[in-house]
């Protein structure tokens, strides 16, 4: 892959790229939230929601939200307000298809966890769901024990968190050369 990777703030006019890519990934789980319900949790909090770009174009994005620690989005209704909590967590985060297992996610995530750290953010929070378990387990998110899933999410979904290092340095720049290929599946979180 030749082509510049940017990412930046979701803007207006990204909407219908993003609800089209998690149309993509999450139909076929029975988790489609759709238009509102993303919407929503980006005003919760824009300056954690992100969209990447390659070659100018959406490639994927990531929502993030504060929300209390063991708690998360109820994924039939839209956010009526925004939490504080010094917990964020990952609502959701898409790659293309044409995308995938090139390290994007991992960038994304990289410039996540740089953005909650110079925000005063002390952990993360995710739900894992349809299998990916064991990609977020190789990211450092542990499951948490005392908190379950709702079966919204569908079977085997697993809350899981993580711990964010106090290392202050920069995400790597938005805009470098290809990225390399990594074998792993597709993160999905929600």
């Amino acid at each position: 892959m030749s082509e510049a990777i940017r990412i930046r703030p979701v803007a207006e006019d990204d909407w219908e790229a993003v609800v089209a890519l998690e149309s993509d990934a999450y139909t076929p789980l029975g988790l489609c939230e759709g238009y509102a319900a993303l919407r929503s949790r980006a005003d919760a909090s824009p300056g954690t929601c992100f969209l990447l770009e390659v070659a100018g174009g959406p490639a994927g994005y990531l929502l993030a939200l504060p929300y209390p620690a063991g708690r998360y989005p109820d994924l039939a209704r839209p956010e009526e307000s925004g939490f504080r909590s010094r917990n964020l967590h990952l609502h959701d985060i898409v790659i293309a298809p044409a995308y995938r297992r090139r390290g994007l996610a991992r960038r994304l995530v990289a410039h996540l966890e740089h953005t909650a750290r110079s925000q005063g953010y002390e952990r993360m929070s995710l739900v894992a769901v349809g299998g990916s378990e064991p990609y977020w387990s190789t990211r450092g998110f542990s499951a948490d024990p005392g908190t379950v899933a709702p079966d919204s999410y569908q079977a085997g979904a697993v809350y899981m968190v993580r711990t964010l290092p106090g290392d202050d340095s920069p995400p790597s720049r938005q805009a470098v050369a290809p990225a390399p290929a990594v074998p792993s599946p597709p993160p999905r979180a929600s």
